[in-house]
């Protein structure tokens, strides 16, 4: 009985944590690049429920009656690399990633030390000393390192080539992973890789005038939703019961023992 109470409390717990992660996702369906999380959950391995000294011929017995679940917890919380499609903006500074790979920028901690980040949002500005940025403020990376673009007509080639009234600037950096399971989200959409993480050549292309939606469908989150509130809901009336059981045993049947 005691042991229903801790499994629905653990479920409850695991739901919550779950919710937080669909939340986030549908608070970020309008991100730009934006990639979405998922949660794997794990059962507890099951435990075989016996019923001991049954009455029979010998005086000790423990018939099995079935088995019994444990509850469920959170195993893994990833995110979901996959394509969003692009949106057209026109804007030659808008870009957008086709195939797999990310963007490298420079951002620094709350100390003050920079460090390379990656990230999908391709929607950069130019700042007023010509420095390439993301909307955020961070500087964008090129083969040379920040990428200063002077005034003139700016244009950028498939691989990531970029000219200015038709003169060679700089090439944007972009990194890509072996495993995108070792790249980290971070603040401003935003990831940081892992001392594991193992770069390869980029394959893909980039592609200016367009921006890479976000990966999450508002439609699947809110049914997630709905469907996480309904189990949180159905382990809080397991807990009632099992308090009301609890509070009888020891109030009505305890009194008369």
């Amino acid at each position: 009985m005691i042991k229903g109470l801790y499994t629905s409390a653990l479920g409850m717990t695991t739901l919550l944590r779950k919710m937080d992660v669909t939340a986030d996702n549908i608070a970020n369906a309008n991100s730009t690049g934006f990639k979405k999380d998922r949660v794997a959950t794990r059962s507890f391995t099951e435990e075989l429920l016996k019923r001991l000294d049954d009455p029979g011929d010998q005086p000790y017995h423990d018939v099995p009656i079935g088995r019994v679940s444990q509850g469920l917890f959170i195993d893994d919380i990833y995110t979901d690399f996959s394509g969003g499609g692009f949106r057209k903006s026109s804007a030659p500074l808008d870009l957008a990633i086709e195939g797999s790979g990310f963007f490298c920028v420079s951002h620094a901690d709350n100390a003050g030390q920079s460090s390379e980040m990656y990230t999908r949002d391709g929607s950069f500005t130019l700042g007023g000393d010509g420095l390439l940025l993301t909307k955020e403020g961070n500087p964008v990376l090129g083969a040379n390192g920040m990428i200063m673009i002077p005034p003139g007509h700016i244009t950028v080639n498939n691989d990531g080539s970029i000219f200015s009234n038709d003169e060679y600037v700089d090439k944007l950096k972009i990194a890509d992973f072996a495993d995108t399971h070792e790249l980290r989200k971070r603040e401003n959409n935003l990831f940081a890789a892992t001392n594991r993480a193992i770069q390869r050549d980029f394959t893909g292309e980039v592609h200016s005038g367009f921006l890479e939606n976000s990966n999450v469908s508002s439609i699947r989150e809110m049914t997630d939703m709905i469907v996480t509130s309904r189990a949180f809901e159905a382990n809080q009336r397991m807990i009632t019961i099992h308090d009301t059981i609890l509070n009888r045993a020891a109030n009505d049947i305890g009194k008369k023992v």
